[in-house]
């Protein structure tokens, strides 16, 4: 079973960066297509950006242009580059595969909050 480890979470200003990676174990991760996903409080789990396992990417609205997902599939880690952060971007930040591949069990998180 996929297991996904996220870390690179903190406490940054508006307009601040963070650079989240996610560390998946399994022999196969290089086939499926990845997401990051965010839920903040009080709120649903929503998929905020997306990579194929050919590196094509897919971004939800609100993130476009400062966010950006990669992938090192030797590594098998994932990335999200978050640049020019807001304070709606306050969540709890997960990777896991994306939808139409099905989702696994899900990781601790890490914490992004954006605050002054």
């Amino acid at each position: 079973q996929v297991q996904f480890v996220e870390s690179g979470g903190g406490l940054v200003r508006p307009g601040g960066s963070l650079r989240l990676s996610c560390a998946a174990s399994g022999s196969i991760f290089a086939i499926y297509a990845m997401g990051w996903y965010r839920q903040a409080p009080g709120k649903q789990r929503e998929l905020v950006a997306a990579i194929t396992s050919g590196g094509s990417t897919n971004y939800a609205d609100s993130m476009k242009g400062r966010f950006t997902i990669s992938r090192d599939n030797a590594k098998k880690t994932v990335y999200l580059q978050m640049n020019n952060l807001k304070p709606e971007d306050t969540a709890v930040y997960y990777c896991n595969r994306d939808p139409s591949y099905g989702i696994g069990s899900w990781g601790q998180g890490t914490q992004v909050t954006v605050s002054s």
